[in-house]
């Protein structure tokens, strides 16, 4: 950099120093007006604090939008009962379990799928790019989320009471309906604002 004629006078350096400070200090109160928003948002599902963990990572990207709240909610909760489901199907090949429990197993992944698939189409109709979510578009994905928290519901009850695997399962799938059922609270608070 020879020839670069670098003036570095106190008055320059402090105006640096101030810039910098209220760059910092504007990003920092725009992430607390953010995570402020989800707090609040997340204090209208069943599961608050659930809904506030799990989303308030997401934030930067979420920032005061209820579409973009709902869909990543939406978003978290497909992947989770993809993940579930993949854990459950593991645990179907267990050697020794008795016919009834393979038989629940094997009804709990089939429910998990559709719910994989009624999520997915809600996901998709929330994120086409461009579009306006109307009232019949939002009322088919509280159908979907409602119908998948349903199979969420529906899938321990093939296990016997006393079953360990019944334990195994209830505690996964309970997780996930509980995101379900977050999701569509913020899903429903979304579509009460675009009616």
């Amino acid at each position: 950099m020879e020839g670069a004629n670098i003036n570095f006078q106190p008055r320059n350096v402090v105006l640096i120093i101030l810039l910098v400070t209220s760059s910092t200090n504007l990003i920092y109160a725009l992430e607390k007006t953010h995570v402020e928003f989800i707090q609040t948002s997340c204090g209208l599902t069943t599961y608050p604090t659930l809904c506030f963990n799990s989303l308030s990572t997401q934030a930067s990207t979420i920032q005061t939008s209820p579409k973009l709240l709902a869909r990543t909610a939406l978003s978290l909760t497909l992947n989770t009962t993809l993940t579930t489901s993949l854990s459950i199907f593991k645990m179907s090949k267990v050697h020794g379990m008795a016919p009834r429990e393979v038989a629940a197993m094997k009804d709990c992944i089939e429910l998990l799928s559709d719910s994989v698939h009624e999520l997915q189409k809600s996901l998709e109709e929330m994120s086409r790019p461009g579009s306006k979510v109307s009232g019949l578009v939002m009322s088919d994905i509280q159908t979907w989320v409602s119908s998948a928290m349903t199979h969420e519901d529906t899938c321990s009850e093939g296990f016997t009471d006393d079953s360990k695997m019944k334990s195994v399962v209830k505690g996964k799938v309970t997780n996930v309906a509980r995101l379900t059922s977050n999701a569509l609270a913020l899903i429903n608070s979304y579509a009460s604002l675009i009616e």
